[in-house]
């Protein structure tokens, strides 16, 4: 439409001169009523033209607020889950830390129960032996010692019933533990 009114406004001003010409008569007023009314249609259109890119440029400029609103939320939760991944490798490497030291710990203390256990069948065959060696004997100070023998043998089994309950604790724990590194190193991965 603008185009079509530029045209006619360049034609209208070919074909009416603007000043007479040595005898020529002045533009009649139809002739000027319609020039006018091609100016103002095209200053019109011009108008209209102008408001719509206005308008366009407006839409455009809230469109590229809201992208960057998008991109800076984006990028907030980026960093927020780098965050959290960082904490989570730092919470396993702790959590494997306290497994390992639990793994020695469990370890140490089998080592001492099977000590603890030899040293007992020692003991037992010492007081098997003694007992043996007092049978039909006189039995006044030797049945002493047995008596301290026997009581420190029950000693000992007493403590190795309590390590023993020790050691399938920690077993216990140990194994929950590596359940429970599993699971959240099954969640980090997936």
């Amino acid at each position: 439409m603008p185009a079509l009114s530029l045209c006619l406004l360049c034609t209208l001003v070919t074909v009416v001169p603007a000043a007479p010409v040595g005898g020529a008569q002045p533009a009649q007023h139809e002739e000027l009523t319609l020039l006018f009314h091609g100016a103002l249609q095209l200053g019109q259109a011009l108008n209209g033209v102008y408001k719509g890119t206005e308008d366009r440029l407006m839409e455009a400029g809230r469109s590229m607020g809201l992208f960057d609103q998008a991109l800076q939320l984006l990028g907030m939760k980026v960093h927020e889950g780098r965050d959290a991944a960082q904490k989570l490798r730092t919470n396993l490497l702790e959590m494997q830390t306290e497994e390992d030291a639990l793994q020695l710990r469990a370890e140490a203390t089998a080592q001492l129960l099977g000590e603890v256990a030899q040293a007992q069948q020692v003991l037992r065959d010492n007081v098997k032996q003694l007992e043996g060696q007092l049978r039909g004997a006189w039995l006044g100070q030797s049945s002493q010692q047995l008596e301290t023998i026997k009581a420190h043998t029950e000693k000992q089994s007493h403590q190795v019933w309590a390590l023993t309950g020790h050691l399938q604790r920690q077993r216990r724990e140990m194994a929950k533990l590596q359940q429970w590194l599993r699971q959240i190193q099954e969640r980090s991965l997936g």
